[in-house]
């Protein structure tokens, strides 16, 4: 670990059709976090863009773009104006045919530090991934910068407990999950706060079991596919958080509505939890084997 403590921002925003608009917000929101000392940025998944995955459609490969690309360079710039590192979530074009959702981390001199291709990749009726994504082939690497080893997952990621501790077991200082979660419209007020809180709980817990900071940056705002005749659109919950080696949410954005985040972390407290709780310590690691198993019958 290279920083003792970092202030970290969180852009949780709403977006449009015009990519070229969500693109300006981005930066206005990068300047701000930039402005309030921010040293490590993190926008949420596929930010871009609207989350186009809601409907199978050959057209949406359009907007992919290669990496190095585009927003790498347009990011690029900025996080070497503000001297910040940035974490982007990309729709990236390798080749045709060969497309990835992968998370870019920008230092803050402006260069490419690493990627993480999304391993994870979900089929679920308005979340058709699969359509797009090829599951990433980068493993479950942490990305060292000049603050700290940044272990980025990506969404879907957030529900496996195994991605989060091979991160640790990398040496990741924090766990970051760039983010597009919301509930159908259609689902009724009681399904809408299970499905929120089981998302808060799960990433409590990855900080617990691995004693790390967590953090997931999430979309905000209703989108809707018109050309989707099953689904009504997704209403994206926002509720962006971080919270520290037990679990604690230190901060969290608003459920409805745009905001940025400034946060300060301390990694002495890191080290203490890890300290008081050995979970890294006392695991069996010899009685794990069938861990790489589909299923045990």
């Amino acid at each position: 670990m290279r920083s003792t403590k970092i202030r970290l921002g969180l852009v949780q925003q709403s977006n449009t059709d015009n990519i070229r608009l969500n693109v300006d917000k981005l930066v206005a929101n990068i300047e701000w976090c930039a402005s309030k000392e921010a040293q490590l940025i993190v926008l949420p998944e596929l930010h871009n863009s609207l989350y186009f995955c809601q409907t199978e459609n050959i057209k949406n490969f359009d907007i992919s773009e290669s990496i190095p690309g585009y927003s790498t360079k347009l990011f690029g710039n900025l996080a070497k104006k503000f001297g910040v590192i940035l974490i982007l979530s990309l729709f990236e074009k390798r080749t045709f045919g060969i497309y990835h959702n992968t998370a870019v981390v920008i230092e803050k001199n402006g260069s490419i530090a690493g990627k993480y291709r999304k391993m994870h990749i979900p089929d679920d009726p308005s979340y058709y991934e699969k359509f797009y994504f090829t599951p990433g082939d980068l493993g479950f690497q942490v990305i060292r910068t000049s603050i700290g080893n940044l272990g980025i997952l990506l969404c879907w990621d957030q529900w496996y407990p195994e991605a989060a501790r091979l991160m640790a077991l990398a040496g990741a200082d924090i766990l970051i999950y760039p983010t597009a979660i919301g509930h159908f419209v259609s689902d009724t007020n009681e399904e809408k706060k299970k499905q929120k809180n089981a998302w808060i709980i799960s990433q409590q817990a990855h900080a617990i079991h691995n004693g790390l900071f967590v953090t997931a940056v999430n979309r905000v705002g209703y989108e809707v596919d018109h050309s989707n005749r099953y689904d009504d659109g997704i209403l994206f919950w926002g509720s962006s958080f971080i919270c520290d080696p037990q679990g604690e949410i230190i901060d969290k954005a608003s459920d409805i509505r745009e905001e940025n985040i400034i946060v300060d972390i301390n990694f002495n407290k890191q080290k203490k939890i890890r300290c008081t709780w050995p979970f890294l310590r006392d695991r069996r690691i010899d009685a794990y084997q069938n861990l790489i198993c589909r299923f045990i019958d």
